[in-house]
């Protein structure tokens, strides 16, 4: 019996694996039986995708070299399918139970590293707790935490589910870890005049008091203003920017571990840059475009933070400054307008270094200046009519379906706090001097549900998601040596 339509899964498995890898036409195939389906695979794709075909195959044992292997036991049918789909960069819809379950099973009794990331991308406040618990069951130990540092983050909107469906032991352990915290960081800009700005500060939101509290200062040389600010790996990096009278480019990167509490100094882009998009993803960060020497420029440059350095990447489309950027399914967006009415949304693959027009949004007298991402859905707020910066309006493009979908109604931007958003489970968060606004994302559109004090400064902020200790803020202490370094470090600002 050939692999079934009834499966639930639309894809033709022997009809696509007829065109997989061509490349390796002369290869070998086997035909792998998972329960009473049949799939006829390459042997180089089953080898490159999983790590349980890779020793098979490598092992020398007699059934490394049959033409007709049976998966006893651990696997099944659908499951097995929804990882050949995944492995060939497809997005299989998953909506049964069951079937999340069999992909979680498959992923770790196959050992492929492909689905559990696709498992770990499409947690929701829908499947969280299923894959969660999945997860445990299974060992699947990067899906176990992303699930469970998910559950921790909505917890108020899923204890009731969590404490009745899921084992105590893992409701605990959820509660052990930290929420990611919403940051602001004032606009600040190193000068000698400046070295007491009370604008060089990084804030936390306690949502529990509804107010701002410091978290830690900037390093004097470190500037936020036209920088770029992202966060990797619960690190926050403020990478270029200006400083002083004459808005000089800063060549260096900065690097603030909320563990520890300590900022290093890192290098910066090869092409210093101000006004750039800065995206921290997969254990990189990407700086795209912005300006150098007052030009409008298309570089774009990666940062490997291990190897702790930046190397050319495909220029960006267009030369272009200040764009929208998100993350959605582990894709990376960026927001390209032409104003006065047009947005386009280009991808960056990095794996093939390569630039792709996503979507077109026209709209009159108006362009997306902030971007977000909930789901598999990009959220793009942009000015209203004739250019009303007041009343934003909001259009949601799906990256799964193609379309776009216009959110009724206004949403107030006092001053830009829109264009600040970050999203945390089904929540997104806007702040503004006069308030700090929570808004719970829906089908329909962004619902207004709690309001907090706004940042203590006035002025242009940035904002993102950390997680901090458990303890809260960490302060180290500044020993001899660092003190005579702090004292150097602000030798170094007069002299500019």
């Amino acid at each position: 019996m050939e692999a079934p339509e009834s499966l639930g899964i639309s894809q033709d498995i022997n009809a696509e694996n007829s065109t997989v890898d061509l490349e390796e036409a002369e290869a070998d195939w086997v035909r792998v039986r998972v329960e009473e389906s049949w799939f006829h695979l390459n042997r180089g794709f089953l080898v490159r995708h999983s790590d349980y075909f890779r020793a098979l195959f490598h092992s020398g044992m007699k059934e490394s070299q049959e033409e007709e292997l049976y998966l006893r036991g651990g696997v099944h049918a659908r499951g097995f399918l929804i990882a050949l789909a995944v492995c060939r960069d497809e997005n299989p819809p998953i909506r049964d139970p069951e079937e999340l379950v069999e992909a979680v099973e498959c992923a770790a009794f196959l050992q492929i590293p492909t689905l559990t990331r696709h498992l770990c991308d499409i947690i929701d406040s829908d499947n969280c707790l299923l894959l969660y618990h999945a997860a445990s069951v299974f060992g699947v130990h990067r899906l176990f935490q992303n699930a469970s540092l998910f559950l921790c983050d909505a917890f108020d909107d899923l204890k009731e589910a969590a404490e009745s469906t899921i084992p105590e032991e893992l409701v605990k352990y959820s509660q052990t870890l930290s929420p990611a915290s919403y940051i602001a960081i004032g606009t600040h800009t190193p000068s000698m005049e400046l070295l007491q700005d009370c604008f060089r500060v990084v804030c936390f939101l306690d949502e529990k008091e509804g107010e701002w509290k410091h978290l830690t200062n900037l390093p004097t040389l470190c500037s936020t203003s036209r920088a770029g600010v992202a966060v990797l790996d619960n690190r926050l990096y403020i990478v270029g920017g200006i400083y002083g009278y004459g808005k000089d480019t800063v060549d260096r990167s900065f690097c603030y571990n909320p563990d520890s509490g300590i900022w290093i100094t890192l290098p910066g882009p090869q092409q210093p840059r101000y006004d750039f998009t800065l995206l921290g993803h997969e254990g990189r960060l990407y700086a795209i475009g912005g300006e150098a020497q007052k030009q409008v420029i298309s570089t774009a440059e990666k940062y490997d933070a291990a190897k702790g350095e930046w190397t050319f990447i495909q220029h960006a489309p267009r030369p272009v400054a200040s764009a929208a950027c998100a993350v959605a399914r582990q894709r990376m967006f960026v927001c390209f307008w032409k104003p006065p009415d047009t947005t386009d949304i280009y991808e960056y693959m990095p794996l093939k270094d390569k630039w792709s027009l996503t979507t077109t949004m026209i709209r009159p007298q108006s362009y997306g200046h902030c971007m977000v991402a909930h789901r598999d859905n990009l959220y793009v707020m942009r000015n209203g009519p004739c250019d009303d910066f007041l009343r934003c309006l909001m259009d949601c493009y799906n990256i799964t379906s193609g379309q776009w979908t216009a959110m009724p109604g206004h949403y107030i931007n006092s001053k830009g706090a829109l264009f600040t958003a970050v999203t945390r489970g089904d929540s997104a968060f806007t702040v503004k001097h006069m308030l700090t606004l929570e808004y719970t994302i829906t089908a329909n559109g962004w619902k207004p549900h709690r309001q907090m004090k706004g940042f203590p400064k006035s002025g242009s902020l940035w904002t993102c998601l950390l997680r901090l200790p458990k303890t809260g803020p960490v302060t180290p202490e500044l020993d001899v040596d660092e003190r005579q370094r702090e004292i150097a470090l602000q030798m170094t600002i007069a002299e500019l």
